[in-house]
């Protein structure tokens, strides 16, 4: 299947599956890579009026967040930013408090994943919208996601795309090149 092809197909798939649901859009964290860049441009396909990304930086590199302001200049998407910073500094405090001992950095890193989804769902819920997630089967085999966090989602629209898959789709809807290569 080449990649007009695959890319339309998703735009259907990701339709049929919100509105079967009876929601209204899509919802989808943008990081600046080249799997959240994907899944920004497939959704404002679906739903050219009632789409938003969030950029949801917490104690993220400033080029991530450029990045994914970047795409969403170029697609016309809605964004917001929600910085997590604080917030995800009294998590860390409080649980670090509790636990007596300071926390792994994978606890550490799981939590940032946990904020982002519930920051995901908060605006799903209050907008109608469904939450679309980018993770890839590359991704999903190895385990290389945080449960309750990047996972926790309503559609994967990757979840059947291998990374050589991702990046084809992304240079045939125009995602920049450093994206892509980053």
């Amino acid at each position: 299947m080449d990649s007009k092809e695959l890319s339309d197909k998703l735009v259907l798939w990701i339709k049929e599956r919100v509105l079967s649901a009876g929601l209204k859009g899509a919802v989808f964290g943008m990081s600046g890579g080249i799997d959240s860049s994907v899944i920004a441009v497939l959704s404002k396909m679906a739903f050219e009026n009632s789409s938003l990304g969030l950029i949801m930086p917490c104690y993220s590199i400033e080029q991530d967040e450029q990045h994914a302001k970047a795409v969403a200049s170029k697609f016309a998407i809605e964004t917001r930013k929600i910085a997590l910073d604080s917030l995800y500094d009294s998590v860390i405090q409080i649980m670090s408090g509790v636990l007596e001992s300071p926390l792994s950095k994978l606890t550490q890193a799981n939590i940032k994943a946990r904020l982002r989804m519930i920051t995901l769902y908060s605006h799903a819920n209050q907008l109608g919208y469904m939450v679309i997630g980018s993770g890839n089967k590359s991704e999903l085999v190895t385990g290389y996601f945080t449960k309750y966090g990047d996972s926790g989602v309503d559609i994967l629209p990757l979840g059947n795309l291998v990374k050589a898959q991702v990046r084809d789709l992304a240079a045939y809807l125009g995602i920049p090149e450093e994206i892509i290569s980053k």
